[in-house]
């Protein structure tokens, strides 16, 4: 395909500065997004064993929420049966303290009780790890440091420049589509094997990238595509069904057992598997009994997010909006944004894969600006110039700072997670990695892209380090499920790539060419431009 050369160096251009002013913004959330697809792995490793006993059985459990109620009088106002027993949920019956809602950050500490051998009732406190979640913050936030009001509408704009960028992209590529669609040309012209790579990066996760692109812009704008919504359809909704009897606040406990609402579930929702009971007091259009779960046949917003709203007394669905299968066109299509986000389909194939996504996505932002820093070499060197200009410096000292610091502090704090246990709260873990991530990006500015690239290379390995060790420090219950085996084996694998990437940016530092950013050494007048 043939386009004019002006439109060409036009969507160039458009393309360079859309990604440098997003690149760094995006790779924070694409590194942190590939975390997250993980996020209750980390939850485990990171949160205390379980000291309760073996949870007693459904038809046992209506006794045990009778001692619950007797002996803590305020969880009568809101409780949880777990169906599923496991690090996360390790008691039969849960429910938060009093003032101890969710909040911002996911905090408030939760109780789980289970029954002893001899009947007694045992109840333990556990405030699990906030690490996951922190992480999880980082990357709907962009890595911003500031209140989620404000971060979400700058996330958004961000992701529409995302657009943008791989509209301009996809421009500049066609012209030479055929011809450069699978090279990778390897030698000692850098700036092309980095080309090469970014191409062949983006073109093959270009699906990948247009689906977290938009859905990030719905995120963003969530609220207002909602007030929109309310605004065009209210009547519509308002008519569509009144509110029953068993919709409204309730007072007691409904009278059907657990292990009924399971049974009367499978009848209604044959592939449908309940995770929790959830008792609640309602309000609103809140369902005063209600069933999480998971259905493997459909795309959900979470692990366990297909809700079901239930007739307390009946346990018949009355509330279908969450329900895998059984919602309306518009709650289906709204669960489907946050299943193409989320990867929440498939099972762990489909983690493995979105988390690699994720990985090559950040990669990709980092290779960009490593391109838009050399291209800008380039051109000053045409325009005269011998030594770099300071912006030049500076963007290359951020492109080495700002994504190794993010890699770093996630380390740091994960390991502060597992060494402190509940001491380290969601503000010490914004605190450590906040301060982890300054001190790398200050680095790098001080020393400049070409030392700071493989000394903090090196430190970032270190920060890798950090979290097995966190392990074998921790002691007590290591690897109580395979999973956890596996956060410390990708931290070491990630500790020795960024270990081949410090001796490669030496290696680019001392022998590369001496008017790159990349180069340590001093530079000097070159006859060749394009190296």
């Amino acid at each position: 395909m043939k386009l004019p050369t002006d439109l060409i160096r036009m969507y160039k251009e458009i393309h360079g500065w859309v990604g440098i002013v997003a690149g760094l913004a995006l790779f924070i959330a694409f590194y942190a997004g590939a975390l997250t697809m993980f996020e209750e792995p980390l939850q485990r490793w990171a949160s205390p064993p379980s000291t309760l006993a073996p949870t007693p059985s459904l038809e046992r459990t209506p006794e045990l929420v009778a001692k619950v109620k007797a002996a803590y009088p305020e969880a009568a106002r809101g409780y949880e049966v777990n169906l599923v027993i496991d690090a996360a949920h390790p008691g039969r019956v849960s429910w938060r303290a009093p003032g101890g809602k969710r909040g911002e950050h996911g905090g408030g500490a939760t109780y789980f009780a289970s029954l002893a051998k001899d009947g007694a009732l045992q109840v333990e406190k556990q405030q699990r790890s906030q690490v996951a979640n922190f992480i999880d913050v980082l990357h709907q936030q962009v890595g911003l440091p500031l209140p989620h009001w404000l971060a979400m509408p700058i996330m958004g704009g961000i992701s529409l420049l995302y657009v943008i960028a791989m509209i301009s992209g996809i421009a500049v590529l066609l012209p030479s589509l055929v011809s450069d669609l699978f090279a990778l040309r390897i030698g000692r012209n850098v700036k092309r094997m980095w080309l090469d790579l970014h191409n062949l990066l983006g073109l093959m996760s270009l699906p990948f990238h247009i689906i977290i692109a938009l859905t990030a812009v719905v995120f963003a704008f969530h609220d207002e595509f909602y007030g929109a919504q309310r605004m065009a359809f209210s009547d519509a909704a308002n008519r569509a069904r009144p509110l029953t009897r068993a919709e409204a606040s309730i007072d007691g406990t409904p009278t059907i057992t657990p292990i009924e609402i399971v049974q009367r579930l499978k009848e209604q929702a044959p592939g449908f598997t309940p995770h929790q009971i959830v008792y609640g007091q309602g309000g609103g259009i809140l369902p005063a009994l209600r069933v999480q779960g998971s259905d493997p046949r459909y795309g959900q917003r979470g692990p366990t997010y297909g809700i079901a709203g239930l007739d307390p007394n009946t346990a018949q669905i009355i509330d279908r909006n969450y329900m895998p299968g059984m919602q309306d066109g518009w709650a289906a299509t709204t669960t489907g944004l946050f299943t193409l986000h989320f990867g929440s389909f498939g099972g762990y194939p489909i983690r493995w894969t979105y988390f690699f996504m994720g990985l090559a996505g950040a990669f990709l932002f980092y290779t960009g600006n490593l391109l838009w820093v050399e291209s800008r070499r380039k051109r000053e060197r045409r325009s005269g110039a011998v030594q770099q200009t300071r912006a030049t410096r500076f963007l290359g000292a951020l492109t080495a700072g700002v994504p190794l610091g993010c890699v770093a502090g996630i380390a740091v704090t994960l390991a502060a997670a597992k060494l402190l246990g509940p001491v380290a709260t969601y503000g010490l873990h914004s605190a450590v990695y906040y301060s982890v991530f300054a001190v790398f990006t200050i680095w790098a500015l001080v020393r400049g892209a070409a030392r700071a690239g493989q000394e903090l290379c090196a430190l970032g390995a270190l920060a890798m380090l950090s979290v097995p060790a966190a392990s074998i420090w921790g002691g007590k219950g290591l690897y109580d499920h395979p999973e956890l085996v596996l956060v410390d084996m990708v931290a070491t694998l990630m500790a020795f790539a960024l270990l081949l990437m410090a001796s490669a940016a030496r290696s680019r530092a001392l022998a590369g060419a001496s008017d790159s950013v990349w180069s340590a050494l001093p530079s000097q007048p070159v006859p060749e431009l394009a190296r």
